[in-house]
This record gives C-alpha cells, structure tokens and sequence, in this order.
C-alpha cells in the first residue's frame, strides 16, 4: 500500500525540493519548520498538508510512518534518534551526521528497531551517474586508475562546519558507489578559509580505494565558475560527467586508438534524481529493503570525512564540535 503519511521537518532552500517532490508523490501530509513565514508561503502552494512549528506533534503522531529530516548537520543525531524512537523510518539529508560515532549508533538504531534509513546521497540516483557505474561494471572504460570529482561554487549560506562537510558527502558517496568500491584511507587533506578561521572555504582530500585506485576530491564554496564534475580515469578510456551542462552531459574519450581525442556523448533517461531518490525512499519501505544509500553508507561517508577533518585540523578540529553553525552564520549576516 502507498504511504500517504511522510512529514519533512526543514523547509529551507533545498528542503522546499523536498516538499515538492513528495507532494508531488502524494505521500505528504506534515512540513515542520521553525520560519513561521515559510511556512505560510508554502501553505498557499500545497493544500490539505498540515504546517506546524513544532517537531514533537510529527514524533507524538502515530499516523506519521516517515520523517525526512532537511535540518543543519549538526543538529541530525538528535532529531533523526528522537524519530527513530518514535518508529518512523527516516531519510535525512547528507551528511548523516559530522561524528563517525553518532553515524554508527544511528544505522544501529535503525537496524534495531526495523526501521529504514535514508541517507540523501543524491547522486547516487542521478540517471548519468548510474549510465557511468554501468560503463564501469562492463569493463568499457578498462581498469580504472584515478578518479576526480570537482564541486565548486559561490555559496553565500555557509550554515556547515566547512564546504567538505556541505559538498563532499556527494563526492565522496558518488565516487565509491561508480567504481563498485570502497575508499580506504585518506592520503591528505587540505582546507584554505576566507575568513581565517577554521571553516574551511575550499578542501582538497585526495584518497586511496580498493585495488589501489586514487581519487582526488576538490570542494569550493567560494568559486566565481560553477563547476561539477566527476572524471573516471581508465586503462581503455575516460569517461566524463559534467552535470552544468544542458545537455551530453556524460562523454567518453577512448584512448585506444591513436590521434583520436574526439568524446562521444552518452544517452541517459532524464528525470529528476531527487523525484528518484524521494521514491526510492518510500519503496523501499512499502517493500522492506536496504536503500541503495543505508545507513552504513551514510557512516562509511562520514568515517572517511571526519579522518580528512582530523588531517585538515588536528586538535583545532575539536571545538567545531560545539559550535551551533547557523546561529553563528546568521550572526555574521
């Protein structure tokens, strides 16, 4: 039976997506959010929704199956465990958490109580990116040997506790789910801040995977060209996803003959990967099995940041941990 009973507790700038699409899949039925503003303009747009401000009416009410959490990173291991023990399956935004211990005690939670959770890699269901992972699996592009994937961009909400945080859980979860393989250890990592404190602006986090594949990951919040995009270096070709393009996205370069450089672009379905991934959420729980991004794909993600963060930061690293990131943002503004 289709579920009719989701409530997305956060409404902000992405977390509007997140109403629209599981309006759209007539499965709403609460939005929370502290912006009491917000809230009254999406009531004007979504009809027979409840609104309210309080979070605890969606854990107290047993009608509610689902909750997907849009709220700050660091405020995740708290409302996603209140959810979790009120026995609603959970799909919370990347990253599951900024605490690799808060990320392992939350997937087993989940396992514990039978509960689904979701953690939002959305890339993970983006129809190119899935077009490149099959490319992989079939040995087109060869032995892999290096990966690369570039998020940067101008971002003037920098409610997180650096751009690695905000943007590297795609990264990081994109890159191991194409190539079919684990990431095993950081080799290094480095952040520049344009405030001169410790939330870094732009990271680079170069890592080692399975068969000793490298992959170099860049971030950027304050990068005056948008660029995302992901190359996937082969022993046979190159394959290229850059998704700021309106159209051949996905290009592959073959390095097997000689003087021939010309990319051939790719055909993938068009749709909306977060339409994909909000219904991969509610089939999974109308049918009872493991998301493609579980819980232990959210922890495995976090693990590896957090041990970039310990490179980055050392000891300074420390009191990010207490620090309430869109309080002290919105201060600033």
């Amino acid at each position: 039976m289709k579920l009719h009973n989701v409530a997305v507790i956060g409404c902000g700038l992405w977390g509007k997506n997140i109403v629209r699409n599981f309006y759209n899949l007539n499965a709403l039925d609460t939005v929370c959010d502290l912006d009491t503003e917000n809230l009254k303009k999406l009531a004007m747009e979504y009809e027979n929704v409840h609104f309210t401000t309080n979070y605890n009416e969606i854990l107290n009410n047993t009608k509610i199956d689902a909750v997907a959490v849009v709220t700050p990173s660091h405020t995740h291991f708290k409302v996603v465990s209140a959810a979790l023990n009120a026995s609603k399956h959970v799909y919370v935004e990347k990253p599951i958490s900024t605490v690799a211990d808060e990320a392992k005690k939350l997937m087993e939670l989940a396992e514990e109580k039978g509960l689904t959770l979701m953690v939002g890699h959305l890339l993970l269901y983006h129809p190119a990116v899935n077009r490149l992972k099959m490319l992989i699996d079939d040995g087109e592009l060869g032995d892999i040997k290096y990966i690369q994937s570039d998020r940067l961009n101008i971002n003037y909400f920098k409610n997180d506790r650096s751009v690695m945080w905000d943007l590297a859980p795609h990264d990081v979860s994109m890159t191991a789910y194409v190539l079919g393989k684990a990431p095993l250890r950081v080799i290094s990592a480095v952040g520049a801040s344009s405030e001169n404190n410790d939330i870094m602006d732009i990271t680079h986090v170069t890592l080692e995977y399975e068969d000793g594949i490298i992959g170099q990951i860049s971030d950027s919040w304050i990068h005056p060209v948008k660029r995302v995009n992901l190359l996937v270096r082969g022993t046979k070709a190159t394959a290229i996803f850059d998704d700021t393009l309106a159209e051949h996205k996905l290009q592959v370069i073959d390095h097997t003959k000689p003087g021939v450089s010309k990319p051939e672009a790719l055909d993938f379905i068009e749709i909306e990967p977060l339409k994909l991934e909000c219904q991969h959420f509610l089939n999974c729980i109308e049918h009872g099995i493991k998301p493609r991004s579980d819980g232990l794909n959210g922890y495995q993600v976090v693990s590896i940041l957090e041990e970039a963060e310990k490179i980055m930061l050392g000891e300074r690293r420390q009191h990010l941990d207490k620090m309430d990131f869109a309080l002290s943002r919105s201060k600033k503004k």
